[in-house]
């Protein structure tokens, strides 16, 4: 644990403020749910929570699937991290931090597909050998969770329209299933 040597007064009503610098390198927003622990030493950590992160075994074996089946390398992703892939190197996506053009696709909660032509974008920061073809937003009981994502290597672009219509289907149905397992 890293400290910051930020001191926040608890005030009467139980309340205390996280410091704007920390919750912009955490990426914490407004209303975003927060998981509280305590230790033996007594100490308080809050910690973000992914209520798809429940689902991380399930949605692992969800990607593998749609590999293994259709060929399809997928990544799927809370709202900072990508917490189950297929098709691509784990180590190059599992746990990494989403990037910020995911991160736009996310809030636009709305289905995306790249287009021949258009800038690629990559689904963390980090250097990725494949680019974001097909995204598509988990949303649970209105609020949007995180995403699903089909990723292609550059090069090895899908030519036929019906296995772009495919992969959209296919990316549109894990988000939606994904969303549904939530609210149950």
């Amino acid at each position: 644990m890293k400290a910051t040597g930020i001191v926040r007064r608890i005030d009467d009503l139980g309340r205390v403020v996280i410091p704007k610098e920390i919750r912009r390198t955490m990426r914490i927003r407004d209303g975003d749910p927060l998981e509280i622990y305590t230790d033996r030493e007594g100490e308080v950590i809050f910690k973000k929570y992914s209520p798809i992160g429940e689902l991380t075994a399930f949605a692992s074996q969800y990607a593998d699937t749609l590999h293994k089946t259709c060929e399809l390398s997928v990544a799927i992703v809370d709202r900072d991290s990508v917490i189950a892939c297929a098709g691509v190197p784990k180590k190059e996506y599992v746990d990494r931090r989403i990037s910020s053009d995911l991160e736009s696709i996310i809030e636009a909660r709305t289905l995306y597909v790249h287009a021949p032509g258009d800038t690629t974008m990559t689904a963390t920061d980090e250097g990725n050998s494949h680019y974001i073809s097909c995204a598509m937003p988990i949303i649970t009981e209105g609020d949007v969770i995180g995403c699903v994502v089909s990723l292609t290597a550059p090069g090895s672009e899908k030519t036929t329209a019906e296995n772009r219509d495919t992969e959209i289907k296919l990316v549109q149905t894990a988000a939606t299933f994904l969303g549904k397992q939530l609210e149950s």
